[in-house]
């Protein structure tokens, strides 16, 4: 991926951050790539609203799937109202990302790299799998008795 796919890639997390920013009520000033010495997180959040989000693998150098830049996006956005990892910031983080799952953005075990995108993505597919039905003939061992020695 080179600098021109890479801005590409920024625009996109921008369409789909004001996408999810509108729905929360959110402000952010711009997104950024972060840049490419830090190594040690996935994305920040700037009290002035900026957010930069790594778009490479530290060791590898190789570009992050789609779904995980958009995972730490919704992370990022969420310290826009809850400038911690609490209770609060986590259950906020949830809904976000679980709207932008509904909303088609983020689409987790999609197994593309990132790749700028040049049209909307389709909705995920629901799963038709449902747990098997418990089987009677497999009864649970029973339960382990305290020997009497007295």
């Amino acid at each position: 991926m080179d600098r021109r796919e890479a801005l590409l890639l920024i625009e996109q997390l921008e369409r789909d951050a004001a996408r999810i920013a509108r729905v929360f009520s959110l402000r952010y000033r711009t997104i950024e790539p972060e840049r490419p010495q830090v190594k040690r997180r996935l994305g920040v959040c700037y009290r002035d609203g900026t957010i930069r989000i790594r778009l490479f693998h530290a060791t590898t150098g190789r570009p992050l799937k789609y779904s995980s830049l958009v995972d730490t996006l919704c992370h990022e956005l969420a310290h826009l109202r809850h400038f911690n990892h609490g209770r609060r910031f986590q259950a906020f983080y949830r809904r976000i990302l679980e709207h932008a799952r509904h909303a088609g953005i983020y689409r987790p075990g999609a197994d593309e790299v990132a790749e700028p995108a040049t049209a909307a993505l389709p909705p995920p597919r629901r799963s038709t799998l449902r747990a098997p039905a418990p089987r009677p003939e497999l009864a649970p061992p029973p339960a382990p008795q305290q020997l009497a020695l007295f």
